[in-house]
């Protein structure tokens, strides 16, 4: 354990998590009710709406999973204040209900015998309550530590495995020796690594179960009667120069440090209390959906290196993103929070670029905003397992 201590400015929540943000949200709890959502939205200022394509018919893990997804975000440290509008009161209530254990204010509203101009104005009424009460909930000085990160790399070309994953892994080392929790995930981009990230997986059942959920997903992939080639890697990949997926997941693991792996999770798994630092694997996709679930399972910053560029966000958590590329540095700047380009050209070491990338993620902890956020990239993809009724 590292000695130093910092000091970060942030919301405490009645359950004790922290959050580095404040947002009041209306989640649909399907597509019918994104009208009213996306209409509270417009009339309310400061309130987030989330909305996607699902819901209604899907039904099993496939239903439970978009309730977990939701619930969690609506549990996100980041988040002070929920209203869940729903097609019917007994979904909008069930994903409120889950939300409410966190000891934040949520209310949930049902459109069916009231239709969508009588909910509306409820919902604005609560929103609007919900706003004010927020606008007074102050930051409170708190240690960093007991916090929960997450990773994800994305349009990765060499420049990742070289340069950006490597000082990224510096910055999760520290961020673990401080007491933080480190989530990870992009189940079927470790393939060609997954013997490493097993060997550093503590607990033999742990491991086990990665090893089995890793299978698992790279099996659905092959009983399509398909390999990971045109997917994995991308066409964006193979242009940057990664030609396997090996070559990929080579460079994408140096983003996780060196620490053990004590946790690993499934979709459904929660995020274990840790009473100290703790790097988790989540059984994820790769893309937007990794982004939804890391939030859901209560990441409130991600950590995002980039070769090429990607343009991801997330309306949950801030992502911060990272490049060593120096031409997407240059032609990509809107979008890029950090920039080590000079560590791939050797004019500073990795300490020294990883102190880089800690001191700007401090900066965000404390308020400051990503450029995903002012530029108002927020991806919302809840996973979806299988085929509706």
């Amino acid at each position: 354990m590292i000695s130093e201590k910092y000091g970060i400015n942030a919301f405490l929540r009645p359950d004790n998590s922290v959050g580095i943000r404040n947002h009041v949200l209306i989640i649909a709890a399907d597509y019918i009710s994104g009208t009213v959502a996306s209409n509270v939205g417009r009339m309310v200022y400061g309130v987030k709406a989330i909305l996607h394509p699902f819901g209604r018919v899907q039904f099993g893990k496939d239903l439970e999973m978009l309730f977990e997804v939701l619930s969690g975000c609506g549990s996100n440290p980041n988040v002070a204040a929920v209203v869940v509008v729903g097609a019917d009161d007994v979904w909008s209530a069930k994903i409120a209900d889950r939300i409410a254990r966190t000891g934040k204010p949520v209310e949930a509203y049902g459109i069916a015998g009231r239709g969508d101009i009588k909910t509306l104005e409820i919902v604005v009424r609560k929103a609007k309550e919900f706003v004010q009460y927020v606008s007074e909930v102050r930051r409170e000085s708190l240690d960093l530590s007991g916090l929960v990160f997450s990773l994800k790399c994305g349009e990765s070309d060499t420049t990742s495995g070289l340069a950006a994953n490597p000082a990224l892994g510096y910055v999760v080392d520290k961020l673990y020796d401080l007491g933080n929790t480190i989530i990870f995930g992009e189940t079927v981009e470790l393939t060609g690594a997954e013997d490493f990230i097993a060997e550093r997986i503590v607990i033999p059942e742990l491991r086990e179960k990665f090893l089995r959920m890793y299978r698992d997903y790279v099996g659905v992939v092959e009983s399509c009667g398909l390999d990971l080639l045109g997917s994995q890697p991308t066409e964006g990949n193979i242009r940057g120069g990664l030609s396997t997926i090996e070559e990929k997941a080579l460079g994408n693991i140096q983003k996780i440090g060196t620490k053990p792996i004590k946790c690993v999770l499934d979709f459904f798994d929660h995020l274990p209390k840790s009473g100290g630092g703790q790097l988790c694997f989540l059984n994820s996709p790769a893309s937007a959906e990794l982004l939804t679930l890391e939030a859901a399972k209560g990441s409130v910053v991600n950590l995002f290196t980039t070769g090429q560029g990607s343009l991801l966000g997330n309306p949950i958590m801030p992502v911060v993103k990272i490049t060593a590329n120096p031409k997407t540095a240059k032609i990509l700047e809107d979008h890029i929070d950090v920039d080590i380009s000079d560590l791939l050209t050797l004019r500073v070491e990795l300490r020294e670029a990883g102190e880089r990338i800690f001191k700007y993620l401090i900066r965000v902890l404390n308020g400051r905003l990503t450029a995903n956020e002012v530029l108002m990239h927020e991806e919302f993809a809840p996973l979806k397992l299988h085929l509706p009724a």
